[in-house]
């Protein structure tokens, strides 16, 4: 059963007990909402015993949400238009989902990740593969794709319907083939008002890693969000993943901080890794924002 997505007055959230937590998605820029929506949150909570709430808030919005025991998990600098940031804030109601127990091995992933910035980026993609932007007839192979690849997800993207609908609104889904064989992909979930685009959806059939395809996939869609005026690229990784740390590292995204036991997918809680990218800025010389201790 998927979780499920609702609006809120202007915000949008997502809850279930797939990853045992409420997303706010989006969040309404008036002090009076947020403040009506925070206790909306808290009950909603309560009601279906929520460990966590992951909530994507204008930083101006910061001091409203740190009063009723918000902590800020990562930022995102220039998350709207290019003009404000973006913070992630978190809050638990259980000890248990707060604390990491492979905190370590976290760390190690993602100093891993950082140290390889400088590496050289990508390889030639072999001739035999191509990119392209998928279309709706691709939707049935993309279903079958995402299912091999992944046990569960956060998102219903194993049904056709919620491909059919998103790929009419709002994302941009790509795949890498193999003569016909569709082998990769990947999608970016645009948010034309605030320009910027969440890299997300990676999923590459096994036989097929080691080509660098999830980095040809990205590449191939920053391309278009430059070409189209995007100001703010970023994504919402697995820690534990060495390749999809490495692939935003070695693309100059930077760490914007990790979301702790937040994220069901393939079978378990995970912490997420947040990476972004300014288009108008400068790549070289930005520091990352400090690995955890």
């Amino acid at each position: 059963m998927c979780d499920i997505i609702e609006s809120y007055g202007n915000s949008l959230i997502q809850h279930g007990k797939n990853s045992n937590r409420i997303y706010v998605m989006k969040c309404a820029r008036a002090e009076a909402e947020a403040t009506a929506l925070i206790t909306q949150l808290n009950q909603l909570a309560r009601d279906h015993n929520y460990s966590k709430i992951i909530a994507k808030i204008p930083a101006a919005l910061n001091p409203l949400f740190t009063a009723a025991g918000y902590q800020v998990e990562a930022d995102i600098p220039g998350f709207y238009q290019g003009r404000e940031n973006c913070q992630l804030l978190g809050k638990y109601f259980c000890p248990l989902r707060e604390n990491s127990a492979n905190h370590r091995d976290l760390k190690k992933v993602l100093d891993q990740a950082i140290a390889k910035q400088n590496t050289p980026v990508i390889k030639a993609l072999p001739p035999k593969f191509t990119i392209r932007l998928l279309q709706e007839t691709d939707i049935p192979t993309l279903a079958q794709l995402y299912s091999k690849v992944f046990k569960s997800y956060p998102f219903p993207i194993f049904e056709s319907t919620y491909l059919r609908e998103t790929m009419a609104e709002h994302v941009l889904y790509y795949g890498v083939f193999d003569e016909e064989r569709l082998v990769a992909v990947s999608s970016s979930e645009t948010d034309p008002d605030n320009l910027n685009a969440e890299m997300t959806d990676f999923a590459v059939l096994p036989a097929y890693r080691g080509h660098q395809l999830a980095l040809h996939l990205l590449k191939e869609m920053e391309s278009h969000m430059i070409a189209t005026g995007y100001r703010l690229l970023y994504t919402i990784a697995r820690a534990a993943s060495n390749g999809m740390n490495t692939t935003f590292a070695r693309a100059h995204y930077h760490y914007g901080g990790t979301l702790i036991n937040n994220t069901q997918i393939s079978g378990s809680i995970e912490s997420m890794n947040i990476w972004y990218k300014e288009l108008t800025q400068p790549q070289a010389g930005r520091k990352n924002k400090s690995a955890p201790n």
